[in-house]
């Protein structure tokens, strides 16, 4: 028992700590990519081509001075930004990197994970509210909008994954695609439909471009951080950052196989040896980690590509389009399952 206490406890350790480097990494990922895209370097100065840069952008938050407004609520005020983060941290503890490589591993594991990403918006909400800023008060104010528009479509998305798996563990999703199809057995070959709902819902979810309402820098300054600076506002960032790298290994674990590697039920019979060894969870931990760098990228392309919607625009795909689709699909499923069940 206190030897698996300790398992946990390193793994813990170290997936923070993955999540943490991860967040600066992205945003270096992210400069470069938009440079790419719109022909300039970068940044190129702080470090070998420019990788230290979110290093120094750290340093100089910390040591910003921490503005708080004179009508602010100051313990709000400085709660929403602890909020985001620890609830972007704790969304990391129910993904399964490899076989027995994860946190908490719950039976529903699915529904918390629902949970966590629909707390996330109080931290938006209230970060809008005590800033006592017109422009922060309607960024907050958007987000709720916002997340009630496009979880209904993400949780049937999810449920659609539920009813072909039979289970409300992610780990068990994982496996539920690992059958002798190969790759042929991942959701996305399944679901495709509600792969796309979930990716869609993903974008708006996790406030990116471009649905990325909430903050609108040429509506609202900065929507709901408009009045944060120092590391508050260094603590927003993080917390979206990780958001939406949490966003791409939850597209990869409940569509993409998760930490299965392609075809690798063929490589284990003709390797047996592998089974249970390090060698195959490292291989199953670079997967998972390739699989959502990709969908990463695909978030940073995303940004840089499409423009913003307008807010009308925004709800009229969320209840009009998004929600009908979602609700046809998960029924197409459930009778599917019933009929070659």
């Amino acid at each position: 028992m206190n030897l698996a206490w300790y398992w946990t406890a390193l793994i813990a350790f170290l997936i923070v700590n993955f999540l943490l480097v991860s967040a600066s990494v992205l945003v270096y990922a992210e400069r470069k990519v938009s440079g790419y895209m719109q022909n300039r370097p970068g940044p190129n100065r702080v470090g070998p081509f420019g990788f230290l840069q979110p290093f120094a952008d750290v340093l100089k938050l910390v040591m910003k001075e921490n503005i708080v407004p004179a009508m602010a609520n100051p313990f709000v005020h400085s709660l929403a930004p602890m909020m985001m983060v620890v609830i972007a941290m704790t969304a990391g503890a129910l993904i399964p990197f490899a076989h027995n490589v994860v946190i908490a591993d719950m039976d529903v594991s699915v529904l918390v994970l629902l949970a966590l990403t629909s707390i996330s918006v109080y931290g938006v909400t209230l970060a809008g509210w005590s800033s006592n800023s017109k422009y922060s008060l309607l960024g907050g104010l958007r987000s709720s909008a916002q997340m009630i528009s496009y979880e209904l479509s993400m949780g049937l998305a999810v449920l659609s994954v539920v009813l072909i798996a039979g289970s409300l563990s992610l780990t068990d999703i994982v496996v539920d695609q690992s059958g002798g199809w190969g790759i042929l057995g991942w959701n996305v070959f399944r679901n495709p439909l509600g792969c796309i709902l979930f990716i869609v819902t993903a974008f708006a979810e996790t406030n990116r471009a471009p649905f990325d309402l909430p903050e609108a820098e040429q509506e609202l300054v900065g929507g709901y951080h408009t009045e944060y600076s120092g590391m508050k506002f260094g603590m927003f960032f993080l917390a979206e950052y990780v958001n939406f790298f949490i966003a791409s290994f939850v597209i990869v674990t409940l569509f993409f196989g998760g930490y299965m590697l392609p075809f690798e039920s063929l490589i284990i019979a003709q390797f047996p040896g592998l089974e249970g060894s390090l060698t195959l969870m490292a291989l199953q931990i670079g997967t998972v980690i390739l699989k959502a760098g990709f969908f990463a990228y695909v978030f940073i392309w995303v940004r840089w590509t499409l423009p913003r919607f307008k807010y009308q625009q925004l709800m009229t795909l969320g209840w009009k389009y998004l929600l009908p689709i979602a609700l046809v699909n998960a029924l197409l499923v459930a009778v599917g399952l019933i009929i070659f069940s």
